[in-house]
């Protein structure tokens, strides 16, 4: 088990290498112009300043002088200063957030981060339940609905569900409102006698004793979870059910019945635990998904995360701040990947042994 996990960690640098490169092509797409408008905040006036600009980013220079710069930056002779460099932070700075990217990334992340916890639940484990539901039911009628329940959430378009609820809940009933807080919720955490101990605003809330800002937060949050659950819950019956039909047609499951075990020690302690390992991939990349920013459910619900800012950088062109945040999200991917792996392992003895 830690062969194989020290195996799964050496190959990290490796990954991390090659995100990097991708990054980094994308943005030769761009002239060393275009690209100089990436590390100042108003674009120069003369085509003097700007050659200088150039200049002064080694925009001009070979590729292999302009990754590594990149990389690491650039350090003033006089005062000793570093200047850029993704690795120590630095991936430019954003004209949507009026900040730079890496402020802007850990001002944002935090509240998709507070999505991600309390969508996960329900997003995995009632997808799963029904996927189980679907199978041990196999033609029945709870079968069929989960089928049918299936193709009507993989066919609809996430922005179309979304605006349906958006209407539905917010526009008609008003119970759930959009975007992140109330405005008396929002003064009352920008107050200075509202403490931040984790930058997530519903347990922050609830190490305040604010019971009332922590329902006022979950209710701006109930919409987009219902909307990531809908969509993802569909996905999840057909894997689970799939693998449980599989797992359920297997001579130890057959075995296990002949012996007399009852019908639910069958399905949970025998088969399910098998019929899981493949449910775990999708598991593990539908949270990087959630914590990737999820573009479309935080744009239709004006939801401050991750995902939004991307979709207002990409509506104005702001390539440094699209580009930052796909290398953020490809270190959360390739982490995501070794816990997967790792899980993997622990579930199904046959891949650490392979």
């Amino acid at each position: 088990m830690t062969a194989y996990i020290i195996r799964r960690l050496l190959l990290v640098p490796l990954l991390l290498f090659g995100v990097t490169i991708l990054i980094f092509g994308m943005l030769q797409f761009l002239t060393p112009v275009e690209r100089s408008a990436l590390y100042v905040r108003d674009i120069p006036k003369t085509e003097k300043a700007l050659d200088g600009i150039i200049k002064k980013y080694g925009l001009d220079q070979p590729l292999y002088v302009q990754y590594w710069r990149w990389l690491v930056g650039t350090k003033d002779q006089a005062t000793g200063e570093r200047s850029g460099g993704i690795l120590f932070g630095d991936f430019g700075f954003s004209r949507v957030g009026s900040q730079p990217v890496a402020s802007l990334i850990k001002q944002r992340f935090p509240n998709t981060l507070d999505l991600t916890l309390w969508a996960v639940a329900p997003v995995i484990l009632v997808g799963i339940w029904l996927g189980i539901q679907a199978a041990v039911h196999h033609n029945g009628f709870i079968d069929q609905a989960g089928r049918v329940f299936s193709i009507v959430g993989a066919s609809f378009p996430t922005f179309v569900f979304g605006l349906l609820v958006l209407m539905i809940f917010y526009s008609k009933l008003q119970w759930f409102p959009p975007g992140r807080l109330s405005d008396w919720a929002n003064q009352v955490v920008m107050s200075g006698g509202f403490r931040s101990y984790t930058s997530l605003l519903t347990i922050d809330s609830l190490l305040n004793g604010r019971i009332d800002v922590f329902w006022d937060a979950l209710k701006h949050m109930l919409l987009p979870i219902l909307t990531l659950s809908y969509i993802n819950w569909a996905t999840f019956l057909r894997v689970t059910r799939s693998s449980m039909l599989e797992t359920l047609r297997q001579e130890y499951i057959t075995t296990a019945r002949a012996k007399g075990l009852r019908e639910n020690d069958v399905i949970f302690k025998h088969a399910r635990p098998n019929a899981m390992i493949t449910v775990v991939t999708l598991a593990g990349f539908t949270v990087v998904g959630l914590m990737g920013g999820v573009v479309i459910t935080e744009t239709v619900f004006d939801y401050p995360g991750i995902g939004k800012a991307a979709a207002d950088a990409a509506a104005q062109l702001d390539v440094v701040t699209v580009l930052g945040f796909a290398l953020f999200n490809g270190l959360i991917l390739i982490i995501a990947n070794l816990v997967v792996d790792i899980i993997y392992a622990v579930v199904d003895p046959r891949v650490r042994l392979s």
